[in-house]
């Protein structure tokens, strides 16, 4: 996918085949809707971190050749002007917009940013934690201009449901991960997903430089630092 030079690079698991929905079946309906470029050319994604709503955005960006996905979380620290021009794509990816709220550069940029889009039809989809009406913004005008966005709130997995979406990420790397190892990591670490899918990024590495299936005795090894 053709990208801006500071849009940032897709993570390759983030895709629409990758992403278990869960109860989360018509925020996935309006995502593959807004990328087929089908309805309306807006969509802001909300929920708690590991609820899905990146990998649904990146998913998303994915899906339309020369999109820009933008983690703002990530960005901010760069200033607004990395947002110059990115009204040219056909489809711009916004993630993590609280992580800008109360910054008045930021703010502007994004109010010019949705009037842009707007004007020129470009698709835009939005991420944050939560509803636009909760964020705490300073600018009413872009509070209603996102506020007015087709909201989908995401739902995070059950334990069940993330144990199919690990393994489905496993498949896509190659991995076979046994049931009893998708239950030892549910029941010894966190459980949510974003941090249960950086456990297995370590154990692939760990697998991969070792040679070695990810049995049991193996991950304590490696996440436990057991002998």
């Amino acid at each position: 996918m053709k990208q801006l030079p500071l849009s940032v690079r897709l993570q390759d698991r983030a895709v629409f085949a990758s992403f278990v929905p869960g109860a989360n079946q018509q925020a996935l309906a309006a995502a593959r809707a807004l990328a087929a470029g089908e309805g309306l050319p807006l969509l802001y994604l909300h929920g708690v971190a590991g609820a899905g709503r990146s990998h649904l955005l990146q998913a998303i960006c994915a899906a339309v050749p020369g999109a820009g996905y933008f983690p703002l979380r990530e960005l901010r620290e760069l200033g607004d002007a990395v947002l110059e021009g990115v009204a040219a794509l056909p489809l711009v990816g916004l993630d993590d917009v609280e992580a800008v709220a109360g910054q008045p550069a930021w703010e502007e940029r994004l109010f010019r940013l949705y009037n842009e889009c707007r004007g020129a039809q470009v698709r835009l989809a939005v991420s944050a934690a939560v509803p636009a009406r909760d964020l705490p913004l300073a600018l009413p005008d872009l509070v209603s201009r996102l506020a007015a966005m087709p909201h989908y709130g995401l739902r995070p997995l059950d334990e069940m449901q993330q144990r199919e979406a690990l393994r489905l990420r496993a498949a896509q790397r190659g991995m076979e991960v046994p049931e009893e190892t998708l239950l030892y990591l549910q029941r010894r670490f966190a459980r949510d997903l974003t941090s249960l899918n950086r456990l297995l990024d370590q154990l692939d590495l760990a697998s991969l430089e070792e040679q070695r299936r990810l049995t049991l005795p193996f991950i304590r090894r490696v996440l436990d630092g057991r002998p």
